[in-house]
Order: C-alpha cells, then structure tokens, then sequence
C-alpha cells in the first residue's frame, strides 16, 4: 500500500481507500486488518463469488481451506499445504491455501531455544500477504467493467468481519 495511514477508525479508512485512487488498496487492508483465520475464510467467500472463474484444482485447493477454516489443526490442513506446496502460487486458490499452511510451514510456529520460546523470523503477516494475493488474482480474472463492483462487495464482506472478529475480542475480554 502507498497510502499514508490516518488518524481515522479502521473501518472509515479502508472505505476511503476503496473510494481512493487505488481501490484494491482496500483489498490488502482487509487482509492485514482480519486475523489469519478470519482472512483466509475472508479470501474463500470471495473466491467462492467468483467460481465460475476457477479451475478445477484451485476449486480443490478452496474445498481444502474450508476444511482448514472448520478444524485448522486437522489433517485437511495439512493437506492443504501440501496442496499449496505442490502448485506454485500463481492462482487465486493456491494463494489461499498457502495462507492457510503458512503456519504448518514453520513460519508461524515458535521454536524452542532451551527453555524459551522463540517467535518466528518471519515478516510480519505473511498469510496477509498471501491471502491479499489470492482475492487480487482472483479479481483480475473479473471483466473490468464487474471489477469494480465485486471489489467493493469483497472489501464490505471484510469489514462485516472485521466488525465480527472485533465483538468477538471484546466478549472475550470480559
């Protein structure tokens, strides 16, 4: 992103951006704002708008990450990344499913060093990265004349989330 952060609520300022010059800008907010899990079931409902777009393995790769979503410590998530491994992340699915293995990769796990645990070294949110990735290359897909409208309709679907994601925190805070 190239737009400057403000003093704004996150909501306001992700609806600036997709009013802004760079809409898709929007796009890459939502998938930083959204905690991992919630972006990357974010990233499969918009994908799953756009599925006559797909082929067959990224419809497959988007079934694995729904599994992932429902049970992330099962074996489907697993599967999921060695999905993802074994199909480079060029494609909308592949993308989503490289975000939802990230962690089973070793980037997001802790490593012990004697006693201690130490955090990854990784930069912070690459599952953002991927899962921004993926709604982009999906989005691309969309005849310009739709690209709009769906993209406006992906990052309110983010926002509903992050409202979501944000009464969840604060009831479990209590």
């Amino acid at each position: 992103m190239r737009t400057l952060p403000t003093e704004q609520h996150s909501i306001e300022f992700c609806r600036d951006l997709l009013a802004g010059r760079v809409p898709e800008e929007a796009i890459t907010f939502c998938a930083y704002l959204l905690p991992d899990r919630a972006a990357v079931w974010w990233a499969h409902e918009c994908l799953g708008h756009l599925s006559e777009l797909l082929d067959e393995t990224d419809q497959q790769l988007l079934a694995l990450v729904s599994n992932w979503v429902s049970e992330p410590g099962s074996a489907h998530h697993r599967a999921a990344l060695g999905q993802a491994a074994a199909v480079p992340p060029t494609t909308p699915g592949a993308w989503i499913a490289l975000a939802a293995g990230w962690r089973d990769n070793g980037l997001g796990a802790c490593r012990s060093v004697g006693r201690t645990a130490v955090p990854p070294a990784s930069p912070p949110g690459p599952a953002a990265h991927a899962v921004n990735a993926g709604i982009l290359a999906g989005l691309a897909r969309v005849a310009l004349a739709d690209r709009f409208a769906i993209l406006s309709a992906f990052v309110e679907m983010g926002l509903q989330m992050a409202e979501i994601e944000a009464l969840r925190q604060s009831a479990d805070a209590c």
